[in-house]
C-alpha cells in the first residue's frame, strides 16, 4: 500500500525475488516524494540523540550508488544521482557557533565532515556570499532527483511484473494477500493505528536565468540569521529551496514562508535573487514520536508489515528499507538493523510526538487521500 519511493522500491525488490506483487495507490507518485528535495545526507542530517537513525542513514547512503546504477539500467532512464557533496555554512557568528556544535557531534561519531575557513569555503563555491563566516564540507552527502526517481521506480517495478492499482484502500481487511506492506506515508496512521503524524513543509523551486545551469554545484545547507535553509542545484537549471517545519496538516503555501526561505537563500547565495520563482508548494512528512521510521511486523497483525514514518529521510532510506523489508518477507528473518525501528516500540508507550528539528521538503496530502 503506497506507490511512493519506499513502496515502489519494495515492490520492485520483491518482484525481483519472484513474488507476485500488487501496489495499491489512488495517485501513484504524487505523495511526499513529489515535493522532496532528494538530499542523501547521512552526515549533515545526523542530529543529537539520533545515533541509531544515523547508522541506518549511513548504511542506506552507502547502498545508493549501486541502487541508482541498477535502477537506471532497469528503467532505461537517469535518476539525477549526483555526488558533488554538501557544504554546511553559517552566515553570522551565531550561525557558525550553532553549526560548529553540531559538527563536533558528527565528528565524534566518526562521520566525514571537515570544517573550512571562509577562503577555502569560497574556493569550493565562489557563489557564496562574502558575509558567510565559515562552513564545512561533507563530501559523501549526495543528491538524487525525486521527480526522476519515482517514474524510474515505477517503470522498473512494472517491467519486473508488479501490478499497480490506482484505487484507495479504506481497511487492511479489504486486501487479500499473504503479506501486506503499509508504505502509505501519513495515511499509515488510519490504516494501522501507528502514531504517524503529518509535519508540514513548504518548499520553493527556482530556475536559473535563460535556462542555464545554477551558479553552484554543491548542495548548500545553511544557517542565515537563525533561519535554516537548504539549496539543491539540479542539472536542469532548477534549484530547490526548503523548507519550513510546521506541526500542521494543511498544504497551503503562505507568503511568510516564501519570504523567509527566499531571504535566507539569497543571503547565502546572492545570485539567486535573479532566478525565476517557478513553484511554491507544501507537503506533509510522515513523522513519528521519536522522528525515526517504523519498519517491521505490526504486533497482533499477522502478515502485515509497516514501512512508514520516514519523516525527512524517505529518499535516502529507500534502498535500505526496500532491502530489509524484502528480505524479511522472503526469509521471515529480520535483519538486526531493523530492531531499533520496530513498530512494537510504540505499543503501550503513550509517547507524545517529538518536535521536528530540521527543515526539509516533503510531499502532498497523503493522509487525506488514504482516508
Amino acid at each position: 500500500m503506497g506507490a511512493g519511493p519506499v513502496g515502489l522500491a519494495i515492490a520492485w525488490r520483491c518482484a525481483q525475488r519472484g513474488l507476485r506483487v500488487v501496489v495499491h495507490d489512488p495517485a501513484p507518485g504524487s505523495g511526499a516524494s513529489h515535493v522532496a528535495a532528494g538530499m542523501l545526507a547521512p552526515v549533515a542530517e545526523a542530529y543529537f540523540g539520533e545515533r541509531e537513525l544515523t547508522g541506518l542513514l549511513a548504511e542506506s547512503a552507502a547502498r545508493w550508488p549501486a541502487f541508482a546504477a541498477e535502477l537506471s539500467e532497469a528503467a532505461g532512464t537517469d535518476v539525477g544521482y549526483r555526488t558533488d557533496g554538501t557544504l554546511v555554512v553559517g552566515l553570522t557568528a551565531d550561525d557558525l557557533a550553532e553549526a560548529r556544535r553540531l559538527w563536533a557531534y558528527q565528528q565524534g561519531l566518526g562521520l566525514p565532515i571537515t570544517p573550512l575557513r571562509p577562503s577555502a569555503l569560497r574556493e569550493h563555491e565562489p557563489a557564496l556570499a562574502t558575509r558567510v563566516r565559515g562552513g564545512a564540507v561533507a563530501p559523501g552527502d549526495h543528491q538524487v532527483d525525486p521527480r526522476r526517481l519515482l517514474p524510474a521506480l515505477r517503470t522498473a517495478a512494472e517491467r519486473a511484473g508488479v501490478t499497480l492499482r490506482p484505487a484507495p484502500v479504506a481497511r487492511l481487511s479489504d486486501v487479500a494477500a499473504r503479506v501486506t506492506v503499509v508504505a502509505a506515508g501519513c495515511g499509515a496512521a488510519a490504516l494501522t493505528g501507528l502514531p504517524v503524524r503529518p509535519v508540514k513543509g513548504q518548499v520553493l523551486r527556482l530556475r536559473a536565468p535563460d535556462r542555464g545551469t545554477p551558479g553552484f554545484r554543491h548542495v548548500i545547507r545553511g544557517y542565515a540569521d537563525g533561519e535554516s535553509v537548504y539549496l539543491v542545484p539540479r542539472d536542469s537549471g532548477e534549484v530547490v529551496v526548503g523548507a519550513t517545519v510546521e506541526e500542521r496538516a494543511d498544504t497551503e503555501v503562505t507568503a511568510g514562508a516564501v519570504l523567509r526561505l527566499l531571504r535566507a537563500a539569497v543571503d547565502l547565495v546572492p545570485e539567486l535573487a535573479e532566478y525565476d520563482l517557478v513553484e511554491a508548494s507544501a507537503g506533509l512528512r510522515p513523522g513519528t514520536p521519536d522522528n525515526a521510521p517504523v519498519i517491521g511486523p505490526l504486533p497482533g497483525r499477522p502478515g502485515v508489515l509497516a514501512a512508514t514514518g520516514h519523516h525527512r529521510h524517505g529518499i535516502v532510506l529507500t534502498p535500505v528499507t526496500a532491502d530489509l523489508v524484502t528480505e524479511l518477507i522472503v526469509t521471515g528473518e529480520p535483519d538486526p538493523l531493523l530492531a531499533p525501528f520496530s513498530p512494537d516500540r510504540f505499543v503501550g508507550a503513550g509517547a507524545s510526538p517529538a518536535p521536528a528539528r530540521e527543515q526539509t521538503a516533503s510531499g502532498i496530502e497523503e493522509e487525506r487521500r488514504w482516508n
